[in-house]
């Protein structure tokens, strides 16, 4: 046999082998992703469909009650390896980046009274001593917050899993909402976890203001109007940011932030949530996990408009 047909032979086991493994590593991607979804969304079923629309709100439909098209933004769960292999390691410049600019709490807050015991009682004098160190770390860290921040809404992928069937049958994500006084609107972004902890909505505007605890009322109509477990007060908390009426047009990007962990039975350092976002009445349902001292996480985001859209303006939307 010659040198040629010896270096054909190589060249076709080199393709075979090199074929397999990509097979191997699209079958471990997807098996991934099967894992993912049962660690941070149990109740759900297996995903059927990992290349769900990205349509909310279709353009054909947009003459019902005058509501422009809305589309989501991609989640990683449909990445293809290489994007995900990129989404990851983007994620952890973040997370670098967070630790780089001290963002993380415990040095400030670590010598605040924690309720060890579920059955203990917090004082009013206790809540006022955690909101004025939440007021402290935030002049002493507005600009590198707002460093993070910016670096997070630069990212396009969403974190979340995307529940594609009807949340679990016991979820009270409405009866926590009702409790709290939560308002509903043409835009609402809801947030609701399982422990003491305390988890923080971020919600990055189309005019480029950011809405969260520490600037609850944007300029352009959204409002943070439940903001809870600043001291662990809920092991069922749940936060709020809605647009009653007439949010405006462009890409929005839902943050979620693990601000505190609070040192009390049951609690851990890991903390899986659920986000619903409602837009003109269609709701998407997301699950994830967040881990304390990691960066804030760029959950979902969604667009209102087309960009031939954008330049257009709607009547009253309600």
């Amino acid at each position: 046999m010659g040198p040629l047909a010896i270096g054909a032979i190589a060249i076709a086991i080199a393709a075979l082998m090199y074929g397999g493994y990509r097979l191997n590593k699209r079958r471990n991607l997807r098996l991934l992703r099967e894992a993912r979804r049962k660690k941070y969304a149990p109740d759900l079923p297996p995903l059927i469909n990992p290349t769900a629309s990205r349509t909310v709100i279709p353009s054909d439909d947009t003459n019902v009650d005058d509501h422009p098209p809305v589309e989501r933004t991609v989640q990683i769960e449909e990445l293809t390896e290489k994007e995900y292999d990129k989404w990851q390691e983007r994620d952890e410049h973040r997370d670098s980046n967070i630790m780089e600019l001290r963002l993380i709490l415990e040095d400030i807050i670590s010598e605040l009274p924690e309720l060890e015991e579920q059955n203990e009682e917090f004082t009013e004098e206790d809540r006022v001593m955690n909101l004025d160190a939440r007021a402290e770390w935030i002049v002493e860290n507005e600009e590198n917050l707002e460093e993070h921040a910016t670096l997070v809404e630069t990212e396009m992928v969403g974190s979340g899993i995307i529940v594609e069937e009807s949340p679990p049958e016991n979820d009270d994500l409405d009866e926590r909402l009702e409790r709290e006084g939560g308002k509903s609107g043409a835009v609402q972004i809801s947030l609701a976890w399982d422990d003491y902890n305390d988890l923080d909505l971020h919600l990055f505007c189309p005019s480029g203001e950011r809405i969260y605890f520490n600037n609850k009322e944007s300029e352009c109509g959204g409002e943070l109007d439940v903001d809870m477990n600043v001291k662990p007060v809920s092991n069922n908390p749940v936060e709020n940011v809605v647009w009653t009426k007439n949010p405006p047009k462009g890409t929005y990007k839902v943050g979620v932030h693990f601000y505190k962990y609070h040192r009390k039975r049951g609690t851990k350092k890991n903390t899986k949530y659920r986000l619903r976002v409602s837009i003109f009445g269609k709701i998407q349902e997301y699950s994830g996990m967040i881990k304390y001292g990691s960066a804030i996480q760029m959950v979902t985001g969604f667009t209102i408009g087309t960009a031939d859209d954008l330049s257009k303006k709607y009547s009253e939307f309600e």
